[in-house]
């Protein structure tokens, strides 16, 4: 498997978390099966659009290249049924240990998928000619992680969870802007690439595993 494969891979990863965790949120809201598919599409897409269009990459990659969309509904359709029948719910509270890994591995496929799309989002703007502008590839990257997650937040009627809790953004800026200055002192690609991933999940695991916030108005 070459770099672009383990990417797409991740990008993979990303699109299904994200669209589960759109799919939740639609949940508590009430809304009904095309309100959730509409919102776990947004999540997994929204950030890579939004990327595109600020790089002038028309149309954006996910009317390109229709697979992402693809399995963004399909998740989206799955995790609806699941959760409107109470089907999870029943197979899980059987197991309360089986329960436990399942949220374990969602909460590591959100963080990979964040890592993936913040050094894809980065390395989208170094191709577009804008790997010497170091604000605007940063800006990208970090737009590509987190960007469809503000949107579904926003969608909802709620304050984006960036915002609020378990320092998201700052995993994301961080991974960014170590991937960027990599690149700038000619760091290979792929090293590069990998360096910033792990430094993106380990502060997303570390922000999981300890619940840190930034400090808030009380």
């Amino acid at each position: 498997m070459n770099f672009d494969h383990l990417i797409f891979a991740l990008e993979m990863i990303g699109t299904v978390a994200f669209a589960v965790s759109g799919v939740m949120v639609a949940k508590e809201r009430k809304m009904d099966i095309f309100g959730a598919i509409l919102l776990g599409c947004v999540t997994a897409v929204g950030g890579g659009m939004i990327r595109d269009l600020i790089l002038g990459e028309t149309p954006p990659a996910m009317f390109r290249r229709p697979i992402y969309v693809d399995v963004s509904f399909v998740t989206c359709l799955i995790s609806f049924v699941l959760e409107r029948h109470r089907l999870g719910k029943r197979f899980f509270d059987r197991f309360d240990q089986t329960h436990a890994r399942t949220a374990l591995i969602l909460n590591a496929a959100d963080s990979i998928g964040l890592a993936a799309f913040v050094v894809v989002g980065c390395r989208t703007a170094v191709n577009a000619g804008y790997g010497d502008n170091t604000f605007l590839t940063s800006f990208v990257g970090v737009l590509t992680g987190i960007g469809g997650g503000i949107l579904r937040d926003i969608m909802a009627g709620q304050m984006p969870l960036i915002m609020r809790k378990r320092v998201y953004g700052i995993a994301a800026i961080a991974g960014a802007l170590l991937y960027t200055e990599l690149q700038t002192v000619g760091l290979q690609q792929l090293i590069a690439a990998v360096i910033s991933m792990l430094c993106t999940v380990l502060i997303r695991f570390l922000a999981i595993y300890f619940r840190w916030n930034l400090p808030a108005f009380r």
